[in-house]
């Protein structure tokens, strides 16, 4: 991806944490990528181009930050993977801040467009499987509806616990106490 298009998808992702879904006007974007409104159509098309890219930049930049890892450290078993995993989504950094704001602007705006709809539930897809398998391994005499079920609990109360740890009605350790306490009986379920 070009380094001006990585700047607008940035860009896109602090204005939509900032102003929501239906407050992201392109000229407010063009001027905090630092480029022109026509660069912005050239790249994105339209509105709903931007947003669609802007959904992708953000998951792709979740599933980064939430695989680091130390360098040369050793592979995590399956249940600390997991543990890990999840709570990189819930760490006091600018960049997780921005995305996870942006992340629920995005699901909230999804209810009146149907559009945006589609797309957020095909990532939540994703995410959910990718839960599952790694329920999976840390578990493996579970059945793959339980893995499937058991992420879909995580992954819903993960948002939830992110939309009150950044509203100010919970404490990120709190916060992450909880999901600790959800991945153990998650796996003790069988």
């Amino acid at each position: 991806m070009s380094d001006r298009r990585t700047e607008i998808l940035r860009a896109a992702t602090r204005v939509i944490a900032r102003r929501g879904v239906r407050g992201l006007r392109v000229g407010e974007l063009a001027a905090e990528a630092g480029v022109s409104t026509s660069l912005i159509y050239y790249h994105f098309t339209d509105r709903a181009g931007i947003l669609h890219q802007t959904l992708q930049f953000i998951s792709d930049r979740a599933d980064r930050y939430t695989a680091e890892r130390e360098p040369g450290a050793p592979p995590d078993d399956p249940r600390a993977e997991l543990e890990q995993m999840l709570l990189l989504e819930l760490q006091d950094t600018a960049e997780v801040r921005e995305n996870s704001t942006a992340w629920g602007e995005l699901r909230a705006s999804a209810v009146f467009e149907p559009e945006l709809r589609e797309e957020l539930a095909m990532a939540t897809h994703t995410w959910v499987h990718e839960i599952a398998e790694l329920l999976g391994r840390a578990h493996p005499m579970g059945t793959a509806p339980a893995h499937a079920a058991s992420a879909e609990r995580l992954t819903a109360l993960l948002e939830g616990l992110s939309v009150r740890w950044l509203s100010g009605s919970l404490p990120l350790e709190h916060a992450r106490g909880l999901l600790k306490g959800a991945i153990a009986a998650e796996l003790g379920r069988g």
